[in-house]
């Protein structure tokens, strides 16, 4: 199954990885510019920002499954629903932290319950921040384990990446979202085969159950 997606995630991103590589340059240079300027209250200003970008992000991903057009500019429209996205992100932080520190190990099943959240907000515009949660939490029954050793499945490459200063993070990360997307996709059962890439038009310059 993961070799499966994986590879339905290069094909996805055919022609685009190189055109996604701005998406996570800046969004590193954001975060670290955050906690650089802010020295302390870095880790917060991430939790303020970070549901925004996430859900930009995460629109931009559905888009490339589609074979639609995208710009990478289009990762900061989650601010046009900052409330939602800040609460989703936020809520989300909480859970997981007040989880880990049980344990490890339940922590980690918090944060795969919660993993779809995003993508259920990003497909469903009206849809609230605690609900997309829920929702996300049933998707997620019996998917856990699923997630997480797609997830595993990357640590080779994560290795890789890192060698020399990080530098490979900016096309693994796509890598890694992408493979998201379609398991997100195939857990709601809309999953299908992306056998072309997309055509790009020239740039212009609440309570979690453990299961």
């Amino acid at each position: 199954m993961y070799s499966e997606i994986r590879q339905e995630a290069r094909m996805m991103l055919q022609g685009l990885w190189t055109e996604l590589v701005p998406v996570w340059f800046i969004f590193a240079l954001i975060t670290a510019g955050a906690s650089a300027v802010f020295d302390g209250f870095g880790s917060l200003i991430t939790i303020v920002i970070g549901g925004p970008i996430t859900m930009g992000i995460t629109r931009i991903f559905l888009k490339i499954y589609r074979k639609e057009a995208f710009e990478f500019g289009q990762m900061f429209d989650g601010f046009k629903e900052f409330n939602r996205t800040f609460t989703a992100y936020l809520l989300i932080s909480i859970y997981t932290f007040l989880w880990a520190l049980l344990l490890i190990v339940p922590g980690i099943i918090a944060a795969l319950g919660y993993s779809q959240t995003f993508f259920i907000m990003a497909e469903n515009p009206n849809i609230s921040a605690s609900d997309a949660m829920r929702q996300s939490k049933q998707m997620m029954f019996g998917h856990k384990t699923e997630l997480f050793l797609l997830n595993l499945s990357f640590i080779g490459w994560a290795i890789l990446a890192s060698i020399p200063f990080g530098i490979g993070w900016f096309w693994l990360q796509s890598y890694i979202f992408a493979s998201l997307t379609i398991f997100y996709k195939r857990i709601k059962g809309e999953a299908a085969v992306v056998t072309e890439p997309v055509n790009q038009p020239e740039p212009v310059p609440v309570d979690e159950t453990i299961n």
